[in-house]
Order: C-alpha cells, then structure tokens, then sequence
C-alpha cells in the first residue's frame, strides 16, 4: 500500500487550530478517581498519543472524547463544539441521546476488541453505518466499502466472515468500518493490544498511512516505536493525571519527569 492509499480526514497536515480541547476534565467510577483534572489541545492533522501503565486513564479519557464516558467536571470540544452537552447561562446540560448520536457521526473509534458483527461478512460490517445511519443507498455503500478495503489492503476478503479473518485483518476491517462514516476524527484505543506480535504490523502500517493523509488522530498505545515515529506528541499519563507531554520524539527519547522515565525504562 503507497502513502496516499487512504484518504485525506479533516485537513491535511498538523495546523494551529484545535481539533480537540479536553479542559480540567474529572471522572469517577464511584470512589475511584480516574481522571483528575486532564487539560489538552489537539490540533488538525495533529496524531496525539496517550501513554502510560494500565489503569493511568487513558482509555477512560479516549472514551469521555465522543461521550462514551460521562464526565463529571470540566468541558470537551471538538472542532469547537461542546461533546455530549449544551452550554446555557453558563451552565453544561447534557445533550439528548440521538442529538449525542449525531455528533458521534464525525469521530470514529477503533477498540482493542474488534466488535465486529460475526454473522456479517467484511463488507457488510463495512456498509450497516452509513446505509443505517448516513442513510446511503446499499449500490453506493457496498461500492465505497470495497474501496476502504482495498485501501487497508483486504479486497479480496469482503465475502469473509469475522470468524475466518485474523485479529489483525479483523482490526483492519474495523479501520475500514469507522472510514467508511467520513470521521474527520479518528480514536484509536490500544488497536494492536489483542493481537499476536506478528500481526501488529499490518495494523500499524494502516494507521501510519492514515495518519500521513492527514487524519486527526488520538491513539492510546503500548507501541512506543509508532508513538515516537508516527505522534506529533505523546501525553504520558499516571494516576489520571498528565505527568509530561511534549514533542513526541521528545518525549520518549529524552523524558524529563522520573515517573516517566520509569515508565519508558521498562516498556522500551
């Protein structure tokens, strides 16, 4: 697959507009903390990834990004628009359910499990979106999928079921699935953690070719390879905080805070 195999998402290449505002957000589950007041811009055309040990947040903050997670403090914007909620007399009131449904049309997410539907093959994991959703006719969707799936490099598996792919050609597809809504944000949560170490690849090198067409993109990772060479910046996250962020070559070849360091010590 050639650098320009997928298409171009919101703009091309990094700018200085936000993408994403995340402010002093909080969430908890019950008593635990999960996040304790996390700050952070994304621009447009900007690959941000979040690192960290299992259980610093991450995920949880990935989820509050499209309101699968609902924050309990603090505000979240994308491309300038208040996520999950309306802002009156300076109040937050959170947004009816198909009103949030709307707004989540424009961000698409890829999980560490696949979430296929495994009485669908490839291709009608691909078209059930946008025929049920976007409201595509079927000739038009089934002809838009087969050519997300060529661009992830899986033609010749649209007539395969879930069960008869690999982890990575079934993350691949999901790529595919979340492309064919149009997102002009993409939210990747540890994408290759379920997959067997050779399989990783594939995967990665989708993303990066994503990622060069000039998708905004944020990717909770274990892979600091992809973070270093493929983020414009890295978050290091511990106890729902934001310790060190910065650059991402930066970050993880020259880590400023001793958690950090820790951290990198251990996972390099």
């Amino acid at each position: 697959m050639t650098a320009d195999a997928i298409p171009v998402g919101f703009g091309a290449g990094s700018t200085d507009r936000p993408a994403v505002e995340i402010e002093d957000v909080y969430k908890a589950f019950g008593r635990l903390e999960v996040l304790q007041g996390v700050s952070m811009t994304v621009r447009e055309g900007e690959v941000a990834c979040l690192v960290g040990p299992s259980g610093s947040g991450k995920s949880t903050l990935l989820r509050c990004v499209n309101h699968l997670e609902k924050i309990d403090a603090g505000r979240i914007s994308v491309h300038g628009q208040l996520v999950g909620y309306h802002e009156r007399n300076g109040r937050l009131h959170e947004m009816r359910d198909r009103d949030v449904a709307r707004q989540r049309r424009g961000i698409g997410m890829v999980f560490q499990r696949f979430n296929l539907f495994p009485h669908k093959t490839a291709l009608e994991n691909i078209i059930e979106a946008p025929t049920q959703v976007l409201g595509m006719s079927k000739e038009a969707a089934v002809a838009d999928a087969r050519e997300q799936l060529e661009k992830v490099g899986l033609s010749d598996k649209a007539a395969s079921y879930p069960s008869q792919l690999s982890g990575g050609q079934q993350q691949r597809v999901a790529i595919a699935r979340a492309l064919a809504m149009r997102p002009s944000l993409m939210l990747f949560d540890e994408p290759t953690s379920a997959l067997d170490p050779e399989l990783v690849g594939d995967v990665l090198a989708v993303m990066r070719q994503l990622a060069e067409s000039g998708m905004t993109m944020i990717v909770v990772t274990h892979e600091m390879g992809f973070a270093r060479d493929v983020g414009d910046t890295v978050a290091f996250m511990d106890g729902g905080v934001i310790v060190e962020s910065g650059d991402a070559r930066q970050v993880i070849s020259d880590p400023q805070h001793e958690r950090t360091q820790a951290f990198l010590a251990k996972v390099r």
